[in-house]
């Protein structure tokens, strides 16, 4: 028998609207409370009638999340928070893949029916802040992720990357090592992720003395394991190779893991190797990966609890600049034993 409202308003010891509140995404419910009755639903399976609730509130209950690409483990993983988050709120998630392409990520923001979803969460890659301006008024709220677009009147969650590479190159140079590389940097229009982590890459080096040659800023066409395989030669070949690299990715930095083993490089002590995201499957290469973990689960809370605060009366409030949590997560391909 499926659990009702009023049930979970009793276990909670509130009223029915205050359960109500909780699971449309009301911000004026009391934290305390929004977590008794939060507790209270998880525990007892409670799910919304969508269909009712639609009727009454002119809301679907969906909303919708779009990523470049759902095969690399970063955006699935963080696709899936986005669910998880949520369905504590009673919502569906819709997942669309942009590759991204332009004329995709228009569609993701033009092509998805407004009668079906109550908001999006767009992680964009080649729209930029004019491309926004031609969505229609009264389209669903939209919240943008990472750091291709900052700039305009949408909310917008991200890390701050010049303090997560800063944080990564500078755990490097705490172990001593000196001719520091970087593999990761791109001269496209859409690099903005790219252009701020090599940004915090330099200012470490700056900030500890050291210089950069050019050689040891290695540039890719794609975050792909492959390229950071190809990368990683490039660096060994060099005269002088470096003793350690930061990646800016986690998928880069095990191409780059596959290079030293294939040469014979021990890790870390010939060479350590740090990246970016915590992705699961870092945390199972050998030797484990040490990295910067962006905080996946506070990033799709901020973002849908920005599309509920537009839908339960925020509308019309200003923009906002969310910033989501980073850790130094320290494993054995930078200290031995580790992790």
């Amino acid at each position: 028998m499926s659990v009702r409202m009023k049930e979970v308003a009793s276990r909670a010891g509130v009223s029915v609207k205050t359960v109500s509140n909780v699971v449309n995404g009301y911000v004026h419910v009391a934290p305390t409370t929004r977590e008794r009755v939060q507790r209270a639903i998880d525990e007892m399976g409670y799910r919304p009638n969508l269909t009712a609730r639609s009727l009454r509130s002119g809301r679907s209950g969906v909303l919708a999340v779009a990523v470049p690409r759902l095969d690399e483990p970063y955006f699935a993983e963080l696709a899936a928070a986005v669910i998880a988050v949520a369905d504590r709120h009673g919502c569906t998630v819709l997942v669309e893949q942009t590759d991204g392409v332009r004329e995709r990520e228009l569609l993701a923001i033009a092509g998805i029916r407004p009668d079906l979803i109550d908001g999006l969460i767009l992680s964009p890659l080649a729209l930029g802040a004019d491309d926004l301006l031609s969505q229609p008024v009264g389209s669903p709220p939209l919240v943008l992720l990472g750091e291709r677009i900052s700039d305009t009147t949408f909310d917008h969650v991200a890390i701050d990357n010049v303090a997560a590479a800063r944080t990564a190159t500078e755990h490097l140079l705490s172990l001593g090592r000196t001719r520091v590389a970087a593999i990761g940097a791109m001269r496209t229009v859409v690099a903005q992720t790219a252009r701020l982590r090599l940004e915090g890459f330099a200012a470490a080096l700056s900030a500890a003395g050291l210089a950069l040659p050019a050689d040891h800023v290695q540039e890719v066409e794609a975050f792909s394991r492959e390229d950071g395989a190809r990368a990683m030669d490039r660096l060994l070949d060099l005269p002088e190779p470096p003793d350690a690299v930061y990646c800016f990715n986690d998928l880069m930095a095990l191409g780059a893991l596959h290079t030293l083993h294939r040469r014979g490089v021990r890790l870390p002590e010939d060479v350590a190797v740090i990246g970016t995201d915590d992705i699961a499957e870092s945390r199972f290469s050998t030797p484990a990966l040490s990295t910067v973990a962006q905080d996946q689960v506070e990033i799709a809370t901020l973002a849908v609890d920005a599309l509920l605060h537009r839908l339960s009366g925020g509308a019309d409030d200003p923009p906002r600049e969310l910033d989501a949590g980073f850790e130094l997560r320290v494993r054995g391909s930078t200290v031995p034993g580790a992790g």
